[in-house]
């Protein structure tokens, strides 16, 4: 039978995160039920808060990076068991579509349904209700909830030993941001790279940056407190504004510019695209990751400069990470001390008080907020 979960879901957009009850299902073949312990608050489910990223069906429970235990297993559902411990890819990988077949799993066909809010198999089934009536899941997951019901096509296994708090932060922000530099830009030893917007993305490719041997990695970022926790994910320096670091850039490599510039904005603009642009060399790459109104159009771009001086402009999602192979192997640098992720964490935050984090984050006070359940 269906279980009752405590959530934090928006009823509009624009709108706020509020905490509600609704009725979750129990699991179908292939599908698993978990108990959340800990997810993180990603700028994106902000942006459906706000519009920029729209969805099909409100209400709209939020949440897409989250780890915790399985409490159900549907019928027919080899390789999962009751008490698996287990992360939420925000991204789903068939493992069967054409993409998967080429290793571009971030890219499987799965991600159609993503903010559909229903079952991806079916498009009219909604795993979670509110007195009867459809509840979407953010990205088929919603991790802003006590419970969820999700396809083990979203869900990577680790192992017990393994701090669930910590585990959280790599269904996204963490392999989003790692991979942006290590995958996307391609980043080679003795590289000069830009990274703008400090937070749960930015602090990440900042690490994959310098994991992947850049001399120099220029945070941008118009906070103080994000500036100065750049040095902690591996900047070597720190600017308010673009211009600076642009200049900072041309300072060291005669007049040339940045290797790489990273775009990890929370709300990104066309103008933040040419800054970008203009802030690297020849045949240097701007990575775009960050999101901003998904509908919107344009960016001031001089065409001249892309094609003569062949710059690459690269989207990023997910940082091109496979989740069954990124997540576990991202989980094992961090046993080994070779990966950053307890102090990614700023501020706990309960279920109910997911608003207040967003309020935070918008005034820049965390680098990743996180919910912790009990």
């Amino acid at each position: 039978m269906p279980i009752t979960t405590k959530v934090s879901l928006v009823r509009q957009a624009p709108g706020t995160y509020e905490t509600a009850t609704v009725e979750l299902d129990d699991p179908r073949q292939g599908e698993v039920t978990v108990k959340l312990a800990a997810s993180g608050l990603c700028h994106s489910d902000d942006h459906v808060a706000t519009g920029d990223v729209p969805v099909a069906v409100y209400p709209y429970v939020g949440g897409h990076e989250g780890a915790g235990v399985v409490t159900a297993v549907g019928p027919n559902t080899p390789g999962y068991e009751v008490g698996d411990h287990v992360v939420f890819s925000f991204l789903p990988a068939c493992g069967k579509c054409e993409f998967c077949a080429q290793g571009l799993s971030n890219l499987c066909d799965l991600g159609a349904s993503l903010l559909t809010g229903a079952r991806a198999d079916d498009p009219a089934s909604f795993r979670m209700t509110e007195n009867g009536n459809p509840v979407g899941q953010q990205c088929g997951i919603s991790t802003f909830a006590e419970y969820t019901t999700a396809s083990v096509d979203s869900v990577v296994k680790i192992g017990k030993d393994i701090p669930l708090k910590a585990a959280a932060l790599v269904g996204c922000g963490v392999p989003t941001g790692w991979g942006s530099a290590v995958n996307s830009a391609n980043i080679k030893p003795g590289a000069t790279v830009i990274v703008m917007g400090i937070g749960g993305i930015g602090a990440n490719a900042l690490q994959g940056a310098a994991h992947a041997g850049a001399k120099t990695i220029i945070a941008v970022d118009p906070v103080q407190f994000k500036r100065d926790k750049a040095k902690v994910f591996g900047a070597t320096h720190a600017f308010a504004t673009i211009e600076e670091a642009a200049d900072f850039a041309r300072s060291l490599t005669n007049g040339q510019g940045a290797d790489a510039t990273i775009v990890t904005i929370g709300v990104v603009q066309g103008d933040h695209v040419g800054q970008a642009l203009a802030s690297i060399r020849k045949a240097g790459t701007v990575v775009l990751t960050g999101l901003g109104n998904i509908t919107e159009a344009g960016a001031p771009i001089a065409l001249g400069d892309l094609t003569l001086m062949q710059k690459r402009l690269q989207g990023s999602l997910f940082g091109e990470s496979n989740p069954r192979r990124d997540i576990p192997n991202l989980l094992r640098m961090y046993q080994a001390g070779q990966l950053k992720l307890d102090e990614l964490i700023t501020t706990e935050y309960r279920l109910d008080e997911v608003a207040q984090a967003y309020e935070d984050m918008h005034a820049g006070r965390n680098i990743r907020g996180l919910v912790v359940f009990d």
